[in-house]
């Protein structure tokens, strides 16, 4: 075998990463409380770039059904507004001067139902971000059987354990979404 070798574990740390990532998302779907970390996905569009919400004004939670942004450059305040409204998070952000104020809707049974339906958009990106991983690892083994770097047979063997990784890793994210889904439904 040559110096070139498949990096398994370069591979296992994206998918584990993605994986990751999907909960780090799901921390922020709230099941009716006021959460800081339910903003974390929204990115604004300011400055002629895209920025994480976190670097266009303070975040806080002043009461338990009440989140508010304090944006610090107040021709930012309305992006910041659209931003939120738009986010696919169900949320109805009202714009006070540069203060963004955001209620936390109570969850009726149709706010659940959307919840979840993102919960489960998450989890397909989390799980396309596994498979394209999977895709590089399949790529980089046809280059290195092509190249002649390894033989037929560990092109098989290498495969077997990048698809055992997928099947692994694309479990768990099944399992996080099985869980966030009864979290969020449960009345």
């Amino acid at each position: 075998m040559s110096d070139e070798e498949l990096d398994l574990g370069d591979i296992e740390r994206r998918m584990k990463g993605a994986v990751e990532a999907l909960k780090h998302e799901f921390a922020g779907l709230r099941s009716g409380r006021a959460s800081a970390s339910l903003l974390e996905p929204v990115v604004v569009d300011v400055y002629g770039a895209s920025m994480p919400l976190n670097q266009v004004g303070t975040i806080s939670v002043p009461e338990p059904r009440m989140l508010s942004v304090s944006v610090w450059d107040k021709s930012n305040a309305s992006a910041v507004e659209k931003a939120i409204r738009n986010a696919g998070l169900g949320l109805n952000p009202m714009l006070d001067g540069t203060l963004v104020r955001i209620p936390i809707p109570e969850l009726n049974a149709e706010r659940r139902a959307e919840l979840a339906k993102v919960a489960g958009k998450y989890a397909e990106q989390a799980r396309i971000a596994v498979r394209n991983v999977r895709r590089d690892g399949m790529d980089q083994l046809k280059r290195m059987e092509k190249d002649k770097a390894i033989s037929e047979d560990d092109h098989k063997m290498y495969a077997d354990e990048v698809q055992s990784l997928t099947d692994q890793y694309i479990g768990q994210i099944d399992s996080a979404l099985q869980t966030k889904e009864a979290e969020i439904t449960q009345v």
